[in-house]
C-alpha cells in the first residue's frame, strides 16, 4: 500500500491530464477510457472552467458517442454555460441510452427551471419518483422540495422531507431541514407523530429526539419538550442546540434556575453568543439577583456593542436596586443609539425624577408623550414630575390634554384634582373628584400616593366617605 495515496492519485491525474493534452494536439497515440474523460470533465467543472469542460466532453463524445454518462455531463456543462435548450436536447439523447440515471432528471429539472418552466419541472420529478427507489428517490425528493420552496408551496416542502425520512430515517440533511419547516408551517402534530415513528425505529437518533422536542415546544408543551431534549443530550452530551432550546423551554415555564444551568452548558460547548448571555441575564433578573444579571448583560454587550437594549437592561437592574445615577449612565449610552426611543426616555425620566433633576426628567418624559400620545403611562410619569417640581398650573394643562388625547381615561381626572387643590381651586377640584370617583373609585389611591396631605382636606375626606357609603348600599 502506498504511504501517500493522495500524492499517488494526484500523480495519476497529472498523467491523465498530460495524456489528454497530447490527444488534443494530435501528437499522441495514448488512450483515455471513458472514466478518465469523466474525471477530466469533472475537474474542469469543479473549477468553473466550463468552456474547457465543454471542449473536453465534446472530445470524449467523439470517441464514446453512445455514452449516456458523458451526454449527461455535457448537459450539465451546458446548463452551467446557460445554454439550456441545448442541454435539454442533449438529455433527450442520454435518455435513449439510459433511462435509469436519476441525474438526467435532476439536470433536466435545473434546465427547465432556468427557462421558467416550473410546472414541467415539477411534473418531471413527480414522474421520476415513480421510477426510482432508495437514495435515487431521496435525491429527487430533495430537488422537488427545492422547487416547492421557490414556488412558496411550503407545505409541499414539508411533505417531501417527510417522504425522505420514511425512506432514510437517519438522513441528517432532511432531519435538519424538517425541523425548520415543521415550525414554519405549524404542522407540529404531524412532526410529533413522524419523529415518534423515527425514534421507535432508532431510539438513538439524537436529531429525531431534538425535532420531537421542537415540535412539542411549537405547541407550548414545554415539559414534554424538555423531556425530549434531555434524551437528545443523553445520546450526545455535546448537543448544544438541544441545551439552547431546553433553556428557552425552562424560561417559558419560569424555571429560571434550571434555565441558567443548561444555558451555561451552551456557553461551554459553543462559541459564546450575546443572545445566550442575555438570556442568562434575564433569568437572574427574574430571580432578583441583579448583580449577576448585570454581569451577564455586560458580557452580552461586549459581544454586541451596538445593541442598545442591553444597555437598557443593565440600567433596569440598577433601577431595581435604586442606584439611579448608575442607571442614568447606562441609559445615556442606550439613548446615543436611539435618542427618541420611548422606553429609554421613560426609564431615564423616572431616574431623573428620583434624583430631583426635574428639568432633565421633564425633557425625556416629554419625548415619551410625543412618541406615544395615547399611552397613559408616559403622561402619568410626566404629570408626577410636574407635581413634584411644583409646576401646578402647567401640570393642570397637561393633565387636561392627556385626558383628551387618551380618550378620557379617569386617571387624568385625579391628576387634575391634585393640581387644582394645589392652586387653591378647591371647589372645582371637588367637582372633578366627585366625577372621577363615580368612574373609577379605586384610583383614589393614586391621588393619595401623589399627595398624602389631601387626607387633611375635610371636603375630600367627606366626599370619599359619602362615595363609600353609596358603594356599600349598592352591594
Amino acid at each position: 500500500m502506498s504511504k501517500n495515496p493522495y500524492k499517488e492519485e494526484r500523480d495519476n491525474f497529472d498523467e491523465l491530464m498530460a495524456a489528454y493534452q497530447e490527444l488534443r494536439s494530435g501528437n499522441s497515440i495514448s488512450y483515455i477510457d471513458e472514466e478518465g474523460f469523466e474525471r477530466i470533465i469533472e475537474y474542469f467543472s469543479e473549477n468553473e472552467k466550463f468552456n474547457e469542460a465543454f471542449e473536453a466532453v465534446e472530445f470524449a463524445l467523439s470517441q464514446f458517442s453512445y455514452s449516456s454518462s458523458l451526454l449527461t455531463q455535457k448537459a450539465d456543462v451546458l446548463v452551467s454555460l446557460k445554454r439550456f435548450e441545448e442541454a435539454l436536447f442533449t438529455l433527450d439523447k442520454a435518455l435513449i441510452f439510459d433511462s435509469q440515471d436519476p441525474l438526467i432528471y435532476i439536470i433536466r429539472t435545473d434546465a427547465l427551471l432556468a427557462l421558467d418552466r416550473e410546472e414541467e419541472a415539477t411534473e418531471l420529478l413527480k414522474e421520476a419518483l415513480e421510477k426510482f427507489d432508495g437514495i435515487e428517490k431521496v435525491n429527487l425528493l430533495f430537488e422537488l422540495a427545492d422547487i416547492y420552496d421557490d414556488y412558496e408551496m411550503f407545505d409541499s416542502v414539508f411533505d417531501c422531507l417527510r417522504m425522505i425520512l420514511r425512506i432514510d430515517s437517519g438522513n441528517e440533511e432532511a432531519l435538519y431541514k424538517i425541523c425548520f419547516w415543521t415550525d414554519y408551517t405549524g404542522r407540529n402534530e404531524e412532526g410529533i407523530r413522524l419523529h415518534q415513528d423515527l425514534i421507535e425505529e432508532n431510539p438513538f437518533n439524537e436529531l429525531a429526539w431534538f425535532n420531537l422536542g421542537a415540535s412539542y415546544q411549537g405547541l407550548k408543551l414545554y415539559e414534554k419538550a424538555i423531556d425530549a431534549y434531555q434524551y437528545a443530550v443523553a445520546i450526545n452530551e455535546k448537543f448544544d442546540y438541544a441545551y439552547r432550546n431546553m433553556g428557552d423551554a425552562f424560561i417559558k415555564l419560569k424555571k429560571y434556575k434550571e434555565a441558567i444551568e443548561v444555558l451555561e452548558r451552551v456557553l461551554e460547548l459553543s462559541v459564546p453568543e450575546s443572545v445566550i448571555y442575555e438570556a442568562i441575564g434575564h433569568c437572574y433578573n427574574k430571580l432578583k439577583k441583579y448583580p449577576q444579571a448585570r454581569f451577564k448583560y455586560k458580557k452580552a454587550s461586549h459581544l454586541n456593542q451596538e445593541d442598545s437594549q442591553l444597555h437598557y437592561k443593565i440600567a433596569c437592574t440598577y433601577m431595581s436596586e435604586q442606584k439611579w445615577d448608575n442607571a442614568i449612565k447606562s441609559l445615556l449610552i442606550a439613548l446615543k443609539f436611539h435618542v427618541m426611543q420611548p422606553e429609554y426616555n421613560l426609564a431615564i425620566g423616572k431616574c431623573y425624577l428620583q434624583t430631583g433633576e426635574y428639568d432633565e426628567a421633564i425633557l425625556h418624559l416629554s419625548n415619551v408623550v410625543k412618541a406615544r400620545p395615547k399611552n397613559a403611562n408616559g403622561w402619568s410619569e410626566l404629570l408626577n414630575c410636574l407635581f413634584y417640581s411644583k409646576q401646578f398650573e402647567d401640570g393642570y394643562e397637561y393633565a387636561s390634554h392627556a385626558y383628551e388625547v387618551t380618550g378620557g381615561k379617569p386617571i387624568f381626572l385625579f391628576y387634575k384634582v391634585a393640581f387644582l387643590l394645589e392652586t387653591g381651586q378647591s371647589k372645582q377640584a371637588i367637582l372633578y373628584l366627585e366625577y372621577a370617583l363615580s368612574l373609577s373609585p379605586n384610583l383614589i389611591k393614586l391621588l393619595i400616593e401623589i399627595n398624602p396631605a389631601i387626607l387633611q382636606n375635610q371636603q375630600v375626606i367627606d366626599l370619599i366617605a359619602r362615595h363609600k357609603k353609596k358603594s356599600s348600599r349598592k352591594k
